[in-house]
């Protein structure tokens, strides 16, 4: 079974208080649009895994939106007029449908990409072009850059948020303070490939990028930025989504590296540099160590205390944006990888060794790991 909506009840109970809910309604285009906008069909092959209409699967995207905009007693409808379709959305602010059209409307800079890329002999036949549905449209903390959603979150989840890459993240956040139902408004996420592909597709995806500039640099632009006219923090996971950073923004971006971009004129948005959240299992195999389960270890509590720091940081930047970017960081890592390193170890060998809490426990009293902790500051 799929793990349900997260719904973030905290924002529902804000946003009842600032805002009047009325209804958004948007005009989604024709259905052509609609269908290669929403991916549709997600999950067809001769036989439908889930055998839905496009008006069935855009109100499944929708919803998972407003859940986790904090919007519980939405409903959402999405009607047919000929070759128009048209969504209503009961419960949410009027001002709602303008974040879903930009989306919509940014989307297509990401076909257009596709279409370039396929006209080149680029694109795969297991390829899916696959926007950020179902995120946060409003009530966002923080961004997440990430390089591509794998294939399974499309054609057999149809969550974005449903991976074990966004899993585990999801999961450090709330052993930063993040209540599990809250973990979605931190976890909007724009990818630099909008492509579903195989989980073992990141090599191929790597000449692919300079396709979608015009939609990765839009979507960074109008994720980042509020209509209070806040920016939100933002956290750059893995190499190739550093590499971007630096080739799109200009800073060099490292591992727990902090930088300040301008995604326009007047807008200063701080970025974080993270380790891949699934880079941790290849870390910490022993089959990459020639076998030495010790230094795979090593490999792992390093990981773990850079990637528990950068969740720190984006847990404590999304809960105020005011906040020192570099104070924050300071005290997260001065947390992780120093004073709470033993607690760094012990959710080491629970999260990635699949230990018990008494067996992590133990391991992490033991001399030959108590000698790692003592190395495992890096930054």
């Amino acid at each position: 079974m799929y793990k349900t909506v997260r719904m973030t009840l905290g924002l529902a109970a804000l946003v009842g208080a600032t805002a009047a809910l009325a209804d958004a309604q948007l005009n989604l285009g024709n259905e052509e649009r609609v269908a290669r906008l929403f991916a549709y069909p997600n999950n067809c092959n001769v036989i439908c895994f889930r055998n839905w209409t496009l008006e069935q699967t855009v109100e499944h995207y929708l919803s998972q939106s407003v859940q986790r905009d904090g919007y519980p007693a939405a409903k959402v409808r999405v009607s047919r007029d000929n070759d128009q379709l048209y969504a209503k959305i009961q419960g949410v602010p009027s001002r709602y449908s303008r974040p879903l059209a930009t989306l919509l409307d940014t989307g297509e800079l990401a076909y257009q990409g596709a279409r370039r890329l396929n006209s080149d002999g680029k694109w795969a036949y297991n390829w899916s072009l696959f926007l950020p549905l179902g995120m946060a449209l409003e009530n966002r903390r923080s961004i997440e850059l990430l390089h591509f959603p794998p294939d399974y979150s499309l054609t057999q989840a149809q969550d974005y948020l449903r991976s074990n890459t966004t899993d585990r993240w999801a999961t450090l956040l709330t052993f930063n303070g993040i209540p599990t139902e809250q973990t979605p408004a931190y976890q909007t996420i724009v990818d630099i490939a909008p492509i579903a592909a195989p989980a073992s597709a990141g090599k191929e995806l790597e000449g692919v990028y300079g396709y979608f500039k015009d939609y990765q640099v839009r979507m960074v632009r109008e994720l980042t930025r509020t209509t209070s006219g806040t920016s939100l923090p933002m956290v750059a996971f893995g190499a190739p989504v550093r590499s971007w950073i630096e080739q799109q923004y200009g800073p060099k971006l490292d591992v727990l590296g902090l930088v300040s971009i301008n995604p326009q004129a007047g807008q200063r948005v701080a970025v974080l540099g993270a380790n891949h959240p699934s880079a941790i299992w290849y870390a910490a195999d022993e089959k990459n160590h020639d076998g030495d389960q010790d230094q795979a270890d090593q490999a792992g509590l390093k990981m773990m205390g850079q990637d528990l720091s950068a969740a720190c940081w984006q847990a404590g930047m999304g809960r105020n944006p005011a906040a020192s970017a570099q104070a924050t960081l300071g005290a997260c890592t001065q947390k992780w990888q120093v004073t709470a390193k033993k607690q760094t170890c012990e959710l080491f060998y629970r999260t990635i060794r699949d230990m018990t809490s008494e067996q992590a426990g133990a391991k992490c009293n033991t001399g030959a790991v108590t000698r790692m902790l003592r190395d495992l500051k890096s930054t």
